[in-house]
């Protein structure tokens, strides 16, 4: 990857800021049984898991997302209807790091694994206007991109920065799509790698995905299984689990390999990880009200959000400037997006634009192509120094 390239302009961050959505949820503590949602389903079979998280395993035509009243009716989908056709064959990169395994639970066929401790049963809503609010800061450091979009994937860095554990900050690492610049017209979707503790419970990096509905007030943010959204068809993939290993500054890097497209033939929009994009589940086009064809705004990079997460930062990425490069600075590299022909291509760097919120706490080096793609260092101390 490239170490040093000028930044070429601060993207403008208003639309970045509000699409992160709102979400706002109580603390728990470490193992504690939150499997609430789970006193309707059968469950199947229940799994620990290395570093306590408790899995259930339930039917996968009766998950919660079938609990949607827009999905009362949804015929299931297994698997895609095909893979977005890669353009290119990948070449070993001078920089190459091993890729993460998401956590494997062992359920039996026909059921998925859904997270018992450490998980939400309920997700708060908020308003616009706490959205907005000076109660909720954030800063953002990565790649804004707008141009038509019918997926996106990236290879993502994992660390773990540090975040309070008395604040209800969050500190993430995804790739995000969005339709819509409006207030109360809008939709998005995003996954990666969250620090999270007033959610989780402790400090470990864990893989999330979310979807961000914003058809008026509230904007919700619905993680994982909350509100009933996502559907998952992966019997062997727990969402909201522990990723490991993670990188270690000045030592062994790690990172994920996240893919988000939308299904050419249902319209769905599904998430798939790894070299061989290993489908995870779906949100159902139904959900949609303004991303039911395509995306037009993409976000890649770190973001700090929670009551103090401006006034008091926690780290983002690795916790270290952008400028110290591969090994040290957090990076996404293989940053590529789905066209209208279900290609994956990488994109035009002209709609590209990186760029932070406050380069004092956060900032974004080493942005361009090579053997590693479209590819950008990111990230800081934030007030951790």
């Amino acid at each position: 990857m490239k170490e040093k390239l000028p930044i070429r302009m601060t993207i403008l961050l208003s639309f970045f800021i509000q699409a992160i959505g709102g979400w706002g949820v109580e603390s728990i503590k470490q193992g504690e049984n939150t499997s609430r949602v789970l006193t309707s389903y059968q469950v199947n079979k229940t799994t620990a898991v290395e570093g306590g998280d408790v899995y259930d395993c339930i039917g996968v035509n009766v998950q919660p997302a079938f609990d949607h009243p827009l999905l009362k009716d949804h015929k299931i989908q297994m698997e895609p209807s095909s893979l977005p056709l890669r353009s290119y064959t990948d070449f070993p990169s001078k920089n190459a790091v091993p890729q993460v395994q998401l956590p494997i639970i062992e359920c039996p066929t026909g059921t998925i694994p859904i997270l018992r401790n450490n998980r939400r049963y309920h997700m708060a809503e908020k308003t616009i206007d706490e959205v907005i609010s000076k109660d909720v800061q954030q800063e953002v450091a990565g790649i804004e991109y707008r141009d038509e979009l019918y997926g996106t994937r990236a290879k993502i860095n994992v660390y773990e920065p540090m975040v309070k554990k008395n604040s209800k900050d969050i500190s993430g690492a995804t790739i995000q799509i969005h339709e819509g610049t409006e207030l109360g017209r809008r939709d998005g979707i995003g996954a990666g790698s969250w620090v999270y503790p007033s959610y989780s419970g402790d400090s470990y990096a864990r893989f999330h995905v979310y979807w961000v509905k914003d058809h008026g007030p509230p904007i919700t943010t619905c993680v994982d299984h909350d509100c009933h959204a996502f559907v998952q068809v992966s019997q062997s993939v727990g969402l909201g689990g522990r990723i490991q290993p993670i990188s270690i500054y000045n030592g062994p890097q790690y990172e994920i390999d996240v893919l988000i497209f939308k299904d050419p033939k249902t319209k769905n929009w599904w998430v798939a990880y790894g070299e061989k994009n290993t489908p995870i589940g779906y949100w159902p086009n139904s959900l949609f009200q303004y991303m039911k064809e395509k995306g037009e705004f993409a976000l890649w990079g770190g973001f700090v959000k929670g009551p103090t997460a401006s006034m008091d930062s926690p780290q983002m990425g690795s916790g270290h400037f952008a400028s110290e490069g591969f090994g040290k600075a957090s990076f996404m590299k293989n940053i590529q997006i789905v066209d209208k022909t279900n290609k994956l291509v990488s994109p035009n760097v002209n709609s590209a634009h990186p760029g932070g919120t406050n380069f004092s706490k956060y900032t974004t080096d080493g942005y361009g192509h090579n053997d590693d793609g479209l590819h950008i260092y990111y990230g800081g101390p934030g007030d951790f120094v």
